[in-house]
């Protein structure tokens, strides 16, 4: 499990991801990496988008933590959020949810409720705080096309990058990977989705159905 926290206090960023420790199991030892501000994570994720969830502040220096959902939900739709500020207002929580936020975590919050809040989204969930809970309502996320169709992580990002139009040598080339690893990898996407081309696949990844 990968998990990238993006505060831009070092002391609070590193409380955070000792903490984040907490989450991992014998099984699936949880990796935390820490991102100073919306341009120091946005390089990281370029370089490795591979995370299962990400731990956002909205106060940061430059891109606001707002701005900077809506950049990760549009190209890493994979990676679900989880909001921790100190603005928890029935607003700022309102319109985080619906940017796309898959929970919200006020920073007066104990420790133990971060992590209960983080193992729910883990599990699909949405996540507010309780007294909010009959306002914005706890609810499940919508499934991406990768968990509908049990997509691996690195098929969910050969699929996004085959709807930006990109060939099988561009992927190969963004991902670091040869063109054969590529063409696996989409053979295995086309099987997954029950489909024989790319047109169709597109068509399930923009949330339509196949023809």
């Amino acid at each position: 499990m990968r998990i990238l926290v993006i505060e831009d206090h070092a002391l609070v960023r590193e409380g955070l991801m000792l903490a984040l420790q907490s989450l991992e199991t014998a099984d699936d030892p949880a990796e935390v990496l820490g991102a100073k501000d919306a341009e120091d994570a946005s390089q990281q994720l370029e370089r490795d988008d591979n995370f299962d969830l990400m731990v956002l502040d909205l106060m940061l220096p430059g891109t606001s933590g707002m701005a900077f959902l809506g950049v990760v939900r549009k190209r890493h739709p994979h990676i679900p959020v989880v909001i921790l500020s100190a603005m928890d207002d029935i607003d700022t929580v309102t319109k985080a949810i619906r940017s796309g936020a898959a929970g919200f975590v006020s920073k007066a919050s104990p420790t133990a409720t971060l992590l209960t809040a983080l193992r729910d989204v883990l599990l699909g969930d949405v996540w507010v705080p309780p007294e909010y809970r009959e306002l914005t309502g706890k609810r499940k996320r919508p499934r991406t096309v990768a968990e509908r169709y049990g997509l691996t992580k690195s098929q969910a990002r050969v699929l996004e990058l085959l709807a930006e139009g990109k060939t099988n040598r561009e992927i190969g080339a963004l991902l670091d990977v040869t063109e054969g690893t590529v063409k696996i990898h989409v053979s295995a996407i086309f099987k997954a989705l029950g489909v024989t081309n790319r047109s169709q696949a597109l068509l399930i990844a923009q949330g339509k159905k196949a023809t």
